[in-house]
């Protein structure tokens, strides 16, 4: 069965994450200025890392699910498909964070953002986990009478 609403509801959750980052990241430079709050700065210097956790982990489920439909890799369960999305995303997220590589760009360690990581990776694994998101190749029932 393919459920195309089920990649259009993470696509436009992507797309929310994405509009509320640009929102943030344009705000940013006020906010740090004309805030003296720790909590506000901690959060949009932050934020970056958790909308990359969601968008990474979404991303991932989509991809694993289209590549296990178009290779017919139908021993792959969703569940299996979920865990490996959340791992493959962890894995860039985080060993970005501790410097193991620089694929995103010049970046600097700081705990908050690994939290922030985390804090993504684990809501982007809710979403996937409660929306339960699938692609499977149809079964055709043709009934011969």
């Amino acid at each position: 069965m393919v459920r195309q609403e089920d990649i259009l509801q993470l696509a436009r959750i992507e797309i929310f994450v994405i509009v509320l980052f640009v929102v943030m990241k344009m705000t940013r430079p006020y906010v740090l200025e004309n805030t003296e709050s720790l909590g506000l700065h901690i959060l949009f210097l932050s934020f970056p890392n958790l909308a990359e956790g969601i968008i990474g982990v979404l991303t991932s489920t989509i991809l694993l699910l289209a590549i296990r439909r178009s290779l017919k890799l139908e021993f792959l369960s969703d569940s299996g498909i979920y865990l490996v999305a959340v791992v493959f995303s962890a894995m860039y997220v985080l060993l970005q964070e501790f410097k193991i590589h620089n694929l995103g760009g010049n970046n600097v360690y700081d705990v908050n953002d690994v939290m922030f990581s985390v804090i993504g990776l684990s809501i982007g694994f809710g979403i996937i986990w409660i929306l339960r998101p699938t692609i499977k190749e149809e079964v055709s029932h043709d009934s011969a009478s």
